[in-house]
């Protein structure tokens, strides 16, 4: 399982490489004037409807379905369940970019209602969201070819394929000068970097014998158990998102700039989530559905509590550089052609919010896996709806006093109050939450933080005394000898607080119990 995550966790790094070069573009060319926040729009109304429908739902009702069709019933049983998952999205997918496409206008309005009082950054949100919205077809049916993947233990391709979206869009915007905007650019590198991912997670599957084709959709045992769980699936993700929905509302009504530097600390934040949450989450799903499909409890809870410590293991340096250093991080990263010093502040403002809750969000998966891997999506759907009315009452206690900063402290709120609630529905249900050595690593991990705090603290203080107030490239220079400072502290907590058998166990040199043979 290790091996998984860390070939999940380093393709989904580069990505998020490639993802930062394309910020950085993005901020030198878009900036964060009226013309970003119409493409912001336009990028997010289609990524909220994938991460709903997609990503989100259809992960945790398709993969566990499909994994325990191939364990029990073989391999083409569960390929022609896909198949015919296939169809049914198809049409499904037809009809909603249908209706996007013809009432864009009134979209963009129930999204980003703040900007009806600005004509021209309206009009040229519908415009650009017309072009970005087909963008959710193709990747919502990306996702199926990749659920099929992971399920077969097969991730490589299918971890990889979202760096074209940034190489996509690098592109466009570097010929900004040929489309009528540079959000013109930006949206039209979205659409074609979503027929991109499809070819190359196709092929995959394809040269894998796992290619799937269309066949009409029957009410089997199988197809009849994905939509049970498909539903409160589908609800749950979509609690997450109205917590993000509410975001982009009430950031239209604050001033010019709010969604920019929503958007640029969030593009901080989700670096570890990427990385290493939906990484954990995206490998352990499958072995615990399969795991708890073979009646091994056992190593099922022993699965969980390695993807935890290794989660929040990874997450460390990210989460004290997000509460810590965020100034030097976002002066360091964009503060450079339209992006001025104040919009790096503004934005290192809301990462430090952010950061509150990172922790929770890198690990929030392996406490659902849980749940979706026996079929119960109930559970997560109202541990999120739960979490996410509290999110946004609290988003509108804050907007006032904070603006954008109160938003992302809210939605680090949230994050928290969800993965308590999960906890306390796991042990209500008898579920194991992880196994009996969980809890007395997650304390020396706490401790591991505040050593990196501390030395993220100390590296800045020194290297800000030692390099000159007016030399070029400073704040670049001083975050890299942060990091080298944050870094050698991390490696050598790491090793005195927790020790060789701790690393060994998180990385799998110590194996859980093994399947029972089947029957």
């Amino acid at each position: 399982m290790f091996r998984n995550i860390l070939s999940v966790g380093g393709l989904t790094l580069l990505s998020r490489l490639a993802g930062f070069i394309r910020d950085v573009v993005m901020a030198a060319v878009l900036g964060a004037g009226p013309v970003a926040d119409a493409f912001l729009i336009a990028f997010r109304l289609p990524n909220h409807f994938r991460a709903i429908f997609a990503e989100g739902a259809f992960n945790a009702a398709f993969v566990p379905t499909y994994a325990r069709l191939r364990e029990q019933d073989g391999a083409p049983v569960a390929r022609g369940f896909a198949d015919e998952i296939l169809t049914a999205m198809t049409l499904v997918h037809a009809v909603l970019l249908a209706l996007a496409l013809g009432f864009t206008p009134q979209f963009v309005s129930l999204l980003a209602p703040g900007l009806a009082e600005d004509g021209a950054r309206f009009d040229l949100a519908v415009t650009l969201t017309r072009i970005t919205f087909p963008y959710l077809a193709l990747i919502s049916i990306a996702t199926l070819v990749t659920g099929a993947l992971n399920a077969s233990d097969r991730f490589a391709v299918a971890a990889a394929a979202p760096i074209l979206l940034n190489v996509c869009m690098v592109s466009t915007l570097l010929c900004a000068a040929l489309f009528p905007t540079a959000g013109h650019a930006a949206a039209w590198g979205v659409l074609i970097s979503g027929v991109a991912q499809l070819f190359v997670v196709g092929v995959d599957a394809e040269r894998h014998g796992l290619g799937l084709r269309f066949a009409r959709p029957k009410l089997d045992p199988g197809t009849r158990q994905f939509l049970k769980a498909l539903g409160p699936a589908i609800i749950g993700s979509a609690g997450v998102q109205i917590a993000l929905f509410a975001d982009t509302i009430i950031a239209t009504f604050l001033p010019v700039g709010a969604l920019s530097a929503l958007y640029y600390a969030d593009r901080i934040n989700q670096l570890p989530i990427g990385v290493v949450g939906i990484a954990v989450g995206t490998v352990l799903l499958p072995e615990m559905s399969r795991r708890l499909a073979a009646k091994d409890d056992a190593g099922a809870a022993h699965a969980q509590a390695r993807s935890i410590e290794l989660a929040a293991l990874l997450a460390i340096p990210f989460v004290a550089a997000a509460l810590l250093v965020p100034d030097l991080t976002m002066r360091a990263l964009f503060a450079r052609g339209a992006f001025t010093a104040a919009d790096a502040a503004d934005a290192a403002a809301t990462l430090r919010a952010y950061g509150v809750g990172l922790l929770a969000f890198v690990v929030v998966r392996a406490f659902i896996a849980p749940f979706n891997a026996r079929g119960d999506t109930k559970t997560p759907m109202i541990a999120s709806l739960s979490a996410v009315t509290l999110n946004v009452a609290l988003k509108f206690a804050l907007m006032g006093s904070f603006a954008q900063v109160g938003l992302a402290f809210a939605t680090a709120v949230g994050g928290w109050i969800n993965v308590g609630l999960l906890v306390l529905f796991a042990v209500r249900r008898g579920y194991p939450v992880g196994d009996a050595a969980l809890g007395g690593h997650l304390v020396r991990l706490v401790g591991l933080l505040v050593v990196v705090g501390a030395a993220l603290v100390g590296a800045q203080a020194a290297a800000s005394a030692i390099l000159p107030g007016g030399m070029g490239a400073r704040d670049e220079l001083m975050l890299a000898l942060v990091v080298l400072g944050g870094g050698a502290a991390y490696l050598a907590g790491l090793w005195l607080l927790l020790g060789r058998g701790f690393i060994a166990g998180v990385i799998g040199r110590r194996a859980p119990p093994p399947l029972p043979p089947a029957a």
